[in-house]
């Protein structure tokens, strides 16, 4: 690997390991146990590239369009709860979800917004 593809690397790290609340090492060890060292690389060099970096777009940018497309989505329910935790820390609130999701109901359909909705309020409790 280039120093890039493992800087790369260790900032997709840092990356899953803020959004999953772990540790680097356990990341490692929950991607290589869970997917394979295959998907696990390329996972971690697809987090610490140009996508969550911020450039023209902020991190609370990204989060509403990754909660958006995995909102339209559906079926992916664990992956939306990771990233509206995360969204906290990207400077979005409760109500700015919730407007999101209206939002989304009138496009892609009310039942996949209220599921979206749902996995929202679970997070209070």
């Amino acid at each position: 690997m280039t120093m890039s593809e493992l800087q790369r690397r260790a900032e997709g790290l840092k990356a899953y390991a803020d959004q999953l609340g772990m540790s680097v090492s356990e990341v490692e060890t929950h991607f290589l146990t869970n997917y394979g060292s295959a998907f696990a690389e390329s996972a971690f060099l697809a987090a610490g590239g140009g996508n969550w970096q911020e450039n023209e777009l902020t991190l609370r940018e990204r989060s509403l369009i990754v909660i958006s497309v995995l909102t339209t989505l559906g079926g992916v329910d664990d992956r939306l709860k990771g990233h509206l935790k995360w969204a906290f820390k990207h400077d979005l609130d409760k109500k700015d979800l919730e407007a999101t999701f209206s939002l989304i109901a009138n496009y892609a359909g009310f039942a996949r917004a209220s599921v979206a909705v749902d996995i929202l309020h679970e997070l209070d409790k």
